[in-house]
């Protein structure tokens, strides 16, 4: 820490990272470094940018549905940034779809009404969210 102390300028970024990696090997062990800079380099450094596609997501959060739970009209994005842990209510994740910074698939979100269907899904099995540019999280298809 003594050494990054002077660090200025683009410099100051890469203390971050070594911080978080150090916070993160001493709570959740080294072996995960490697499945979360996979997972930054997808978000943030792919050609696609913060709106763009997320290549891996095995770092992020992530809940499970089933068939049954999309069955009739589906389910409301508000409740899905909820239990992803990306909004911290249902009116907090309705101001984020209102605001333009909440995405599915790389796709900004225009109606807070909006529904996740088995259509949404196509011939995948899980579903990017997004709110904002640093925080992401899936839906996956049981």
């Amino acid at each position: 820490i003594e050494k990054m102390e002077g660090w200025k300028g683009a410099d100051i970024n890469k203390a971050k990272i070594v911080l978080a990696d150090e916070a993160t090997a001493l709570l959740h062990g080294r072996d995960c470094l490697a499945t979360i800079h996979e997972t930054v380099d997808s978000m943030f450094k792919s050609k696609g940018g913060a709106k763009g596609k997320i290549e891996s997501t095995e770092g992020l959060p992530r809940i499970f549905i089933t068939k049954d739970d999309l069955s009739g009209e589906g389910m409301r994005f508000p409740d899905l940034f909820l239990q992803l842990g990306l909004a911290s209510s249902k009116k907090d994740a309705r101001r984020l779809i209102q605001g333009g910074g909440a995405r599915v698939e790389g796709e900004k979100i225009e109606d807070e009404n909006a529904l996740l269907t088995m259509d949404s899904f196509g011939d995948k099995q899980e579903i990017t969210l997004r709110a904002g540019k640093k925080r992401a999280g899936v839906v996956e298809l049981q």
